[in-house]
C-alpha cells in the first residue's frame, strides 16, 4: 500500500509537469530541487542528533498501542514510516526523473535491487553492521546529495529567471565550462558521467551562483555532521 501510494504520488507530479508550459516545467523542477535538498537535509539532522533513539522509541510506541490494542494506531505508524521514506524518494527523484527519465529509472532499478541483496545480507545472514558509522557515512553521502540538488536548483531557478527576462549579471555567467561533448560518456547526461551528476552534482558547466551555493550548502552542512557525530 506504501509503494502503491508512493507511485501515485510520483505519476501525479509527472502528469502535472507534463502540462506545464517550457519556463513553468524549469521553475517546477527548480522548487523540486530546492524541497529535496530540504527534506534530506532535515533527515541528516534528524539521524545525526536523534538516530540513536529512534529504536527505543519505535519500541516503546509500539509496545504501548499494543497494549491497548490500538491496533489501528500501529498499522498508521507503520503506514508512516515506510510512506515517508517512499515520499523522501519521490521528492529526491522528482528533478532528475523531469530531466532524464531513461537514466533516472534504471538508477532506480540498480538501487532497489542494491537495497534488497543489503537486506538479505542483514536480516537473512545475519551480516553483522554498526549502526553508528552506518549512520554516518550515509549522513555523509546523503549531506552531498542534497548539496548537488541545492545546485541543480540553483541552475533551474537562474534558467527561468532568463527565460523571464531576469538578468542576474556575472552571477549567471558561467563559472567554468568544461570541453566535453554531449555524446560523451563522461558527460553529465552520460553513461559514467550522470552517476556523479546524480551523487554529487556533477555537471560540465555551471553558473556562479550554482556553484556559490552548491560549495556554501557543503562547506557549512559537512562539518556540522560530522561535529554532530563526534558529540555522540
Amino acid at each position: 500500500m506504501d509503494i502503491a501510494t508512493s507511485l501515485i504520488l510520483g505519476a501525479s507530479i509527472w502528469l502535472v509537469y507534463g502540462a506545464l508550459s517550457k519556463p513553468i516545467q524549469v521553475l517546477f523542477e527548480a522548487v523540486a530541487a530546492f524541497i529535496a535538498a530540504a527534506v534530506l537535509s532535515s533527515m541528516v539532522y534528524w539521524m545525526a542528533t536523534k538516530g540513536k533513539y529512534i529504536k527505543a522509541e519505535i519500541e516503546q510506541r509500539v509496545k504501548a498501542m499494543t497494549t491497548r490494542g490500538a491496533i489501528l494506531g500501529l498499522v498508521s505508524i507503520s503506514f508512516m514510516v515506510v510512506f515517508r521514506e517512499g515520499f523522501e524518494t519521490v521528492l529526491f527523484l522528482t528533478p532528475f526523473l523531469l530531466d532524464d527519465a531513461v537514466a533516472t529509472l534504471a538508477g532506480m532499478l540498480v538501487g532497489a535491487l542494491t537495497s534488497l541483496i543489503f537486506a538479505y545480507a542483514v536480516f537473512v545472514t545475519g551480516m553483522k553492521i554498526n549502526i553508528r558509522r552506518f549512520f554516518y557515512f550515509t549522513s555523509i553521502l546523503l549531506v552531498l546529495l542534497a548539496g548537488g540538488l541545492a545546485g541543480y536548483g540553483v541552475h533551474g531557478l537562474t534558467e527561468y529567471l532568463d527565460h523571464a527576462g531576469v538578468k542576474l549579471g556575472w552571477l549567471g555567467d558561467y563559472a567554468y565550462v568544461l570541453n566535453v561533448p554531449s555524446d560523451n560518456l563522461l558527460h553529465h547526461k552520460g553513461v559514467i558521467g550522470s552517476i556523479p551528476a546524480v551523487m554529487f552534482g556533477y555537471t560540465v558547466k555551471a553558473e556562479w551562483a550554482r556553484l556559490i551555493v552548491h560549495a556554501t550548502y557543503l562547506a557549512v552542512a559537512l562539518p556540522l555532521v560530522m561535529i554532530a557525530y563526534r558529540k555522540r
